[in-house]
C-alpha cells in the first residue's frame, strides 16, 4: 500500500487541524476578544504541552510513517530519516510495536517535548530528557486518498476528520500502553470573562503535570478544552491572557 499511495495526499489527510483559542484572537493585534467558544455540555480539560506536534500513521499492511505537523519524516524501512525535532528518534520504537488494523489507517497524534524541543523545553526537563504524550487519534478511510489535496484541506479545516471520543481514546491508550496528556478536570461551565478565565487557568494548572525530571522549570503552557465527544475543542494559553490583560492596563 505504501508504494501505491500518493504521499502528499496521505500527508494532507493525516495532518492535525488548527485549534481555535477559547477567546477569539483579534487579527489586528493578537489580543483576545470577548468572544468565547460555546460549549454544549460538560467540558474536559487537558494540559496543553509546549513541544512539537508529531504523528504515527499506521497502515493496514503493517507499514507506518512518522511525521511532524507539516511533513512526513520517515517510513518503515528507510535507511535515513529526517532528524527534525528528534521525532523519528523518539517515536520509531513505539511505531514498530503498534499492531496494524485491518482495512484501517490509524493516526495517533503526539506532543514530543523536553530535550531541546522548542523554547519551553527547560520547563519540562532540566536534564535534556525527552518525552511524548498522545493527545488525539483518528481513523482515515482509504477512499479519502482518492480526493484532491484541495478537497482534503477544506475537509480537514471543516472538522471532517473523525476523532475518537474520550472513552475510545482512553481505551486506545490503554491498549497501546501509551500515556495521554494529563487530564485535569471535567466541568459544566467555563468563565466567559477574560480576567476570570486567566484566574481559572492558574487554579486548574498552577504548574505542568508533564515534567520529565525534578529539575524541570515547571511553567505550563495552557489547557485544551474539549467536549467528551471531541466535536468542540479550543485552547487557552497563559501567554495569550497575560498579553491581553497587560495591554488593557
Amino acid at each position: 500500500m505504501l508504494r501505491e499511495v500518493d504521499l502528499e495526499v496521505l500527508n494532507s489527510v493525516t495532518k492535525y487541524p488548527s485549534i481555535p483559542t477559547y477567546h477569539a484572537l483579534d487579527p489586528k493585534n493578537g489580543s483576545l476578544t470577548e468572544n468565547p467558544v460555546a460549549f454544549d455540555g460538560p467540558v474536559l480539560g487537558t494540559e496543553k504541552i509546549d513541544g512539537t506536534n508529531a504523528r504515527i500513521i499506521s497502515l493496514p499492511d503493517g507499514n507506518y510513517l512518522l511525521g511532524s505537523r507539516e511533513e512526513l519524516l520517515y517510513a518503515k524501512g528507510d535507511l535515513i530519516g529526517n532528524p527534525s525535532q528528534g521525532i523519528v528518534k523518539v517515536l520509531k520504537a513505539l511505531a514498530e510495536r503498534l499492531e496494524p488494523e485491518s482495512e484501517k489507517i490509524r493516526v495517533r497524534f503526539f506532543e514530543v517535548y523536553g530535550g531541546k524541543v522548542g523554547q519551553a523545553a527547560k520547563q519540562y526537563s532540566g536534564e535534556l530528557n525527552v518525552g511524548f504524550r498522545m493527545f488525539d487519534s483518528i481513523v482515515v478511510e482509504e477512499e479519502m486518498l482518492a480526493k484532491s489535496r484541495q478537497e482534503i484541506s477544506a475537509w480537514r479545516e471543516a472538522n471532517g476528520q473523525s476523532f475518537l471520543n474520550e472513552a475510545d481514546l482512553q481505551k486506545l491508550a490503554e491498549s497501546d500502553e501509551i500515556e495521554l496528556v494529563p487530564r485535569l478536570f471535567e466541568i459544566d461551565g467555563l468563565p466567559v470573562e477574560i480576567d476570570k478565565m486567566r484566574d481559572f487557568l492558574t487554579q486548574e494548572l498552577p504548574e505542568t503535570l508533564s515534567a520529565l525530571d525534578a529539575n524541570a522549570g515547571g511553567k505550563p503552557e495552557g489547557i485544551v478544552l474539549r467536549t467528551k465527544d471531541r466535536k468542540t475543542i479550543a485552547k487557552a494559553r497563559f501567554q495569550d491572557y497575560d498579553r491581553t490583560l497587560k495591554r488593557r492596563k
